[in-house]
C-alpha cells in the first residue's frame, strides 16, 4: 500500500466524515482523481499507455457517481485535460479541480487544492 499525499488524507478525512449523499460521491470523486493526477509527476517524459488506460478507468467510474452539476462539470474538464497531460501539468490540474469543488465542497476545498498545487510545482 503507497503512502498518501497531505491531499488525499485530508479528502479521505472529510470522506470519512461527510454522511452518505452527493457530497460524499464528490470528495470519493475527487480523491480518486486527485490520486491520479499526483502520479502523473512519477509517469516517464511521455505519458504511457498504462496511465492513459488509468485514467479512461476513473473516468467510467467517475460517470457512475452522483455528483453535483458544478462538481462534474469540473471533473469533465479536469479529466479532458489530463487525457493529455504531461509531467508538469499536475500542478495546474489541481488548481482546476479545487475550482471546480468550490460549490460542492466549499472554500476549504480550493485552499486544499491551492496547497497541492504549489507543493507539486
Amino acid at each position: 500500500m503507497s503512502a498518501q499525499s497531505p491531499t488525499a488524507r485530508t479528502l479521505a478525512e472529510w470522506m470519512a466524515a461527510a454522511p452518505r449523499g452527493p457530497r460524499r460521491d464528490g470528495i470519493f470523486a475527487l480523491w480518486l482523481t486527485v490520486r491520479v493526477i499526483e502520479d502523473l509527476p512519477n509517469q516517464g517524459a511521455v505519458v504511457d499507455r498504462a496511465f492513459r488506460r488509468r485514467v479512461g478507468l476513473l473516468d467510467r467510474r467517475l460517470s457512475s457517481l452522483a455528483l453535483p452539476v458544478p462538481l462534474r462539470r469540473g471533473l469533465t474538464g479536469v479529466l479532458t485535460r489530463l487525457r493529455d497531460a504531461g509531467r508538469g501539468d499536475a500542478g495546474s490540474l489541481l488548481q482546476l479541480l479545487g475550482a471546480g469543488a468550490r460549490e460542492t465542497i466549499g472554500p476549504e476545498a480550493v485552499e486544499l487544492f491551492t496547497r497541492a498545487a504549489r507543493a507539486t510545482r
